[in-house]
Parts: C-alpha cells; structure tokens; sequence
C-alpha cells in the first residue's frame, strides 16, 4: 500500500483526487492522510465525498474512512467496470472537479461510461464548466480522449443543484505533446454567461473583456442568459480562450456577489493576455490537469507554462510514486518549459 502524505505541496482535494485516480489506474491500494491539510478547512468535502464515491464506482474499490471533515482514508481498487452511473454532490461542490477525478479512470474502462453529476457547474476553486468544455476536453482530445460533457442545468453557490452529462469511451493510447513554437494566436473565443440576474450582466463582462483584448484581430464573446428552470440560484462567469493552429489556451473568472461585472471581464481578458504574452503553450491551469494522461503517453512531451504553479508541483511529486515516469522544469525568460518522460 502506497503512503500519501496528503498535506504535501499545495495540500488540497486535487492530490486526493488524483491519488485515488492512479491508484485505480495502476491496481494498487493507498492511504491518503492529512487530507487537504493546507486548506483552511481540512479534511473531506462533501465534493471530495463524492469523488471518492465515484472513483470507487469505477474501479468496484473498497473504501474505509470516507465521512464529510475525514482526515484519512484507505482505497483498495478491484477491476475497472463500464456502464451507466449517477452522483449527486448535494451542495453546490464542483461538478467539474469530480470529472478531473473520474475521468482518466473512466477512460481506462473496457467499455462506455455514462455519468450523471447534480452538484455546482460554476463555482470558486474549480474550473467553470465552459473552461471544461471549450479548453480542457478539446486538449484531451488532441491526447486520444473520446469523451463528451452536456450540461443540462447551470448550478451555483449555494444551493448546487446543476446537472451534467458525461460520455466517456475508452482510450488505450495516449499521444504525447510534441515540442513546438506556439506561433501567432490566430483568435480569441468566449462565453459570457449569467443565471437569473439582469440580462446587461453577460454584456458588460464581455465588454470590458474587449477592451483589455484591444489589439487581437479576432476576438468573438458569446453572450448568454439562463432564467428559470435553466439554473438553479444566482451566479455567472466569463470563460476566454485563444488559439493558433498548435496551441489552446484559458482563463477565467467567476460572477461572485459584490463583484462587479466589468472586474470579471477585466480580470479573465488580463489572465488571459498573461498566457499569450508568456508564450505559453498549455495554460497555468491545465497543465497540471493533463500531467496524469501525459505520464501515460507513448512517448515524451515538452510544454511551456507562465509559471510552474502549485498543483504542477505537486502532481510532478505523487504521480511517479504510480507510474514510471521523471519530470524536468527549465525556467526561462517569461516561463518555464516542462518536459514529461513516461516509463523512466
């Protein structure tokens, strides 16, 4: 049995998640302690419950310690299973946090599967669903994933209640990211999206996001409105991301009461301009989500990032303590290149 130490690095739920994702993945029972030991409420979530739960699904696991606030808990994967399942987080946890954690599971299946998630779809400490759907799937695509996210109801903080979708084929190869010059963004791409506020809401986020993007020839932002049975509660978000032929790349921010919704768009247009100005060729946030599908490639990868962040240490300690894999970080001017050895 492997020993995580669940507090190391940035201390939160994606290295529980991950850890129990590899363990599925490679057959070998672990016990994660000193779970989210760097958060300020420690312990398990009600969407780390659910995570756990899901994983456990996949792979038939047995699982001991798994209670809300559980500092620790023990995984023991069996076989991996296909078919039909469905998790309901039952607050407004991360829909698309609990997908980070089935997925590479999901996608190691001898056959489909097909999940539903009842939880939050755009809400703080996790990716917005549109960021899921617009950059991260098409990223994994481009590794081999064969995978599918629908979302039928938008839900937010507090109250959750947002339903998606998920269709996940197996994958029994994963493809490396060559080394490559980003070369010229080509366009910008966004949604602006608000539940049950005023409709100007999504307007002036993408407006003041085109002013911060002033200078990029091509820039498209989709406005959106959801009212009643479309969502459940308050809440909106502004997803950006920019292409050229090679390279995909976002940034987000998240509608929060008291924010302005000028701020939102400032502060995804300026995260974004932070990626394309760096050279970056996967954003700071999807580096680290892609590392585990990376170290299983069949061959080497190079990628360049803004900045090495915390979750991207961290997911570079615990996953060779699964796979055979070594990773190396050369930082440069305006960023740092990661190059992914699998099988080393």
């Amino acid at each position: 049995m492997i020993e995580v130490d669940g507090g190391r690095g940035e201390g939160g739920g994606q290295l529980l998640r991950m850890a129990l994702a590899l363990s599925a993945l490679t057959d070998t029972p672990v016990r994660v302690a000193r779970i989210r030991a760097g958060r300020p409420t420690p312990g398990l979530a009600a969407q780390h419950v659910t995570a756990i739960n899901a994983v456990a699904a996949l792979c038939e696991a047995e699982v001991t310690g798994v209670s809300v606030g559980a500092s620790s808990i023990e995984f023991r994967p069996g076989k991996l299973v296909a078919g039909r399942f469905s998790f309901d987080v039952g607050t407004a946890g991360s829909t698309t946090l609990v997908l980070q954690a089935l997925l590479p599971v999901a996608a190691a299946a001898p056959g489909a599967v097909r999940v539903r998630l009842i939880g939050g779809t755009d809400v703080r400490w996790s990716p917005p669903i549109d960021y899921f759907n617009r950059v991260f799937l098409p990223l994994l695509r481009r590794l081999g994933a064969r995978a599918d996210v629908e979302v039928l109801r938008r839900g937010y903080y507090p109250r959750g209640g947002g339903i998606v979708e998920a269709v996940i084929e197996p994958t029994r190869s994963w493809s490396p990211l060559g080394k490559s010059e980003r070369g010229e963004i080509e366009r910008v791409r966004g949604i602006a999206h608000a539940s049950n506020l005023p409709e100007d809401v999504p307007k002036r986020m993408r407006h003041a996001a085109l002013r911060r993007l002033h200078g990029i020839p091509d820039v498209k932002v989709e406005e959106r409105v959801y009212q009643g049975e479309e969502a459940v509660g308050q809440g909106g978000a502004l997803v950006l991301w920019a292409e050229s032929e090679a390279v995909l790349i976002g940034a987000d921010s998240l509608a929060e009461r008291g924010k302005r919704s000028e701020r939102i768009g400032e502060e995804a247009a300026t995260s974004l301009g932070a990626e394309i100005e760096s050279q970056a060729t996967l954003d700071v946030h999807a580096a680290d989500q892609l590392l585990v599908y990376l170290a299983r490639a069949g061959g080497p990868s190079w990628f360049r990032v803004r900045s090495v962040s915390g979750h991207l240490e961290t997911m570079m300690w615990l996953i060779p303590q699964f796979l055979p894999s070594r990773f190396a970080v050369t930082r440069e001017r305006g960023g740092c290149e990661v190059s992914v050895e699998p099988g080393a």
